[in-house]
């Protein structure tokens, strides 16, 4: 159960170039829109909420959604 509050309360961290990640997004979920996938730094909690909202997903999954189409680091 601990576990599991922990992953709910997990930040979530943008990195590369956030457009190109929006893009990708918008072609997996035609519904999202420009002001859906606005984003400021420091400001990922209101980017996550509006994302849960639209797609009517839980914060984990919208994560989840959102790390896929990061870029990898080696």
């Amino acid at each position: 159960m601990e576990a599991k509050s922990n992953k709910s309360t997990e930040a979530l961290k943008i990195s590369g170039d956030w457009s190109q990640q929006a893009d990708d997004l918008k072609d997996k979920f035609p519904q999202l829109t420009d002001a859906d996938l606005k984003f400021e730094r420091g400001k990922e909690e209101d980017l996550i909420k509006r994302l849960e909202l639209r797609l009517h997903k839980k914060r984990e999954e919208v994560i989840n959604i959102i790390k896929k189409v990061q870029p990898t680091t080696v």
